[in-house]
């Protein structure tokens, strides 16, 4: 039976609520205190206005009894004002942990939905403004028992003065209702907008190289801040709404204020209430009709309800599930694929592909663009969960293991590697585990990154944003972290496109080095890959067209085509075409030169014109997907 652990669809408030328990009851307590002093001074001045008109001696204790109430209340709001604060912060680092949890526990094709520059916004700003919610929740409990306890307090006084209130409390609860719905709307309107602008802004800055190249840096500045307007516009939308209902409110409250007066003063004329009666009666009435405070409140709670359903998608993400298995010890990481398949928007990304990899040994996986070599590099380290057929390694289903037993047997080099880490040496360690200073320095020399580094003002010790890497520099801290931590499979998902031959040449030895005790999948763009490979997988639009070792698919004109770099699908053997070299510099047939295959990364294959690249698809994992 398979075990799914539970996705934890708890709602956010509610778990926010018990993260900080103690902070949120006192906050609360605060809140209700100096709601209590602000309700209680009322009838303490009018207690004492009444014997100072009476006469007699000077009611010192009703006056020190309001001065009490009165610091009390300053008091009891300041602690509430830092406590709440103070809360906030933690809360929304709490949100922004559990936020990223799910996010990093979820199968990448999910988790990877969400363009980057909206899922940068939802675990930045999304989350300070869901987090806010139960701070300001604790902190509305004055906003409530303000307007309750002062018409609690007029009928004490006198009931036709409370009546003359409740005249306007329907307009009142109108008016609040109309502006909490309207500054949800805008509030999410607002947010919307704010991501679209992080996510064009990141699509920019990831093609920063492109756009320099092809001098399309202004229309991108236009297209990347055209959502301002729009943005622009929801922000007046909420101001808008805000100075509708203080303007409602500056009209109705006034008039009620006016009509409390009005009866209070008739009633004093009768002799119903004495002049401190009148005093507190108008404090009352000021402290009913005061709804700034509440409707502060309400409006902050619009707008965490609209940023909490926006990280619900991320908060109820389903882990991957597992049955808690591992892969045996000292088994030689066999690999096997049966009848995998992936799709994306209805289409097939990969179908029906078997594929048995003796453990030990190397498979390099060779294709033209688009053929779905980097989707089986992420389905064979489980990076990609297929939607058909299954993956097991050494006899166990991968998604029978244990996420963090599985990664420690799984390794992965890319193109682009993400380098997480202040320095140098933390990038290489950084892991499943930490690797130790000689395993670095090992895994550098094996990734032949020791020259370069030697070089660096630091060495190993230079922090990473400091050091100033090439593409191919990059790789190769990339290679020297999966080599820091080796297990029984490691993928190299076009790892080694950004090498020179001779770099290539020795990374291919230490690779080699590694045959009969770590099973090797390689996606390969160049020749000299596939020729070093124990076997070769050829895909073909998602299918595996064939199987074999290099020496005996050569024969096939449309896998040597594979390999040209001036031909399109129709080259054949018979026309003019380039081939790679090997790290020996012979090829077979064709002219040798050192270009990369046909879809090495080029800044030109960021985009045509110039373009940015488009969002990331979920089937294909990011760079730095690895460190899932």
């Amino acid at each position: 039976m398979r075990f799914y652990p539970r996705p934890g669809t708890e709602p956010g408030t509610r778990w926010l609520a018990r993260q900080h328990p103690a902070a949120l009851l006192g906050l609360l307590l605060c809140s209700a205190g100096g709601a209590l002093a602000a309700l209680a001074l009322p009838a303490a001045l009018g207690h004492t206005i009444d014997r100072l008109v009476a006469g007699g001696p000077v009611p010192w204790s009703g006056l020190l009894l309001c001065a009490a109430l009165t610091l009390a209340e300053t008091g009891f709001d300041a602690t509430a004002a830092v406590t709440g604060a103070t809360t906030t912060a933690r809360l929304t680092a709490s949100l922004r942990t559990r936020t990223a949890a799910r996010l990093l526990a979820a199968e990448p094709r999910r988790a990877l939905a969400l363009p980057t520059g909206d899922l940068t916004a939802r675990l930045t700003a999304r989350t300070a403004d869901a987090a806010s919610a139960p701070v300001t929740a604790a902190g509305a409990v004055a906003g409530v028992l303000l307007p309750l306890g002062a018409i609690a307090g007029l009928l004490l006084i006198d009931v036709w003065t409370a009546a003359a209130l409740l005249l306007g409390a329907p307009l009142l609860v109108a008016l609040l209702r109309a502006f909490t719905r309207r500054t949800a709307d805008a509030g999410a309107d607002y947010q919307r907008a704010q991501s679209l602008i992080a996510h064009r802004l990141t699509e920019a800055l990831e093609g920063a190289d492109t756009i320099r190249a092809a001098r399309t840096g202004a229309r991108e500045h236009r297209r990347v801040l055209e959502p301002l307007t729009a943005l622009a516009g929801h922000g007046r939308r909420t101001w808008a709404v805000y100075g509708r209902a203080v303007g409602r409110s500056g009209l109705l409250l006034p008039l009620l204020m006016l009509l409390v007066l009005a009866v209070a003063g008739l009633r004093l004329g009768a002799g119903a209430i004495g002049v401190g009666d009148l005093v507190a009666a108008s404090r009352y009435a000021s402290l009913a009709v005061g709804i700034g405070a509440l409707t502060g409140a309400l409006g902050s709670l619009a707008r965490s309800r609209a940023a909490a359903r926006s990280l619900e998608p991320l908060l109820t993400l389903p882990p991957l599930p597992h049955r808690g298995l591992g892969p045996p010890p000292d088994a030689p990481g066999r690999l096997e694929l049966r009848n995998v398949g992936v799709e994306q928007d209805g289409g097939p990304l990969l179908a029906g592909v078997h594929l048995t990899v003796p453990g030990g040994t190397s498979l390099a996986v060779v294709g033209r663009s688009g053929s779905g070599k980097s989707v089986l590099a992420a389905v064979t380290g489980r990076l990609l969960d297929p939607d058909t057929g299954s993956v097991l390694l050494d006899g166990v289903p991968m998604d029978s293991m244990e996420p963090a037993r599985l990664r420690r047997e799984v390794a992965y080099a890319f193109a682009r590697p993400a380098l997480p880490g202040v320095t140098v040496e933390d990038t290489i360690a950084y892991g499943p585990w930490t690797a130790s200073p000689e395993a670095v320095r090992d895994a550098a020399r094996a990734a032949r990154a020791d020259g370069f580094l030697a070089l660096l003002p630091y060495g190993y010790a230079t922090p990473v944003a400091d050091a100033p890497l090439s593409g191919g520099e990059r790789q190769r801290l990339g290679l020297a972290r999966a080599f820091a931590h080796p297990g029984r499979l490691l993928i190299l998902d076009d790892a080694l496109s950004g090498l020179d031959t001779v770099t290539e040449h020795h990374v291919r030895r230490a690779l080699d080095a590694r045959a009969g005790r770590c099973t090797r999948v390689i996606v390969a763009h160049r020749l000299s890959s596939a020729a070093r490979a124990d076997r070769v997988a050829w895909l073909e639009d998602g299918r595996v067209r064939a199987t074999g070792r290099h020496d005996d698919l050569w024969a096939d004109p449309d896998y040597r085509a594979v390999f040209r770099t001036d031909g399109g699908p129709g080259t054949g053997p018979g026309e003019t075409g380039t081939l790679e070299t090997g790290p020996g510099g012979g090829t077979v047939g064709g002219t040798a030169t050192g270009t990369a295959g046909a879809d090495s990364p080029r800044a030109s294959d960021r985009g045509a014109g110039g373009a940015v690249p488009a969002a990331r698809t979920p089937a294909t994992p990011a760079a730095g997907a690895e460190d899932r």
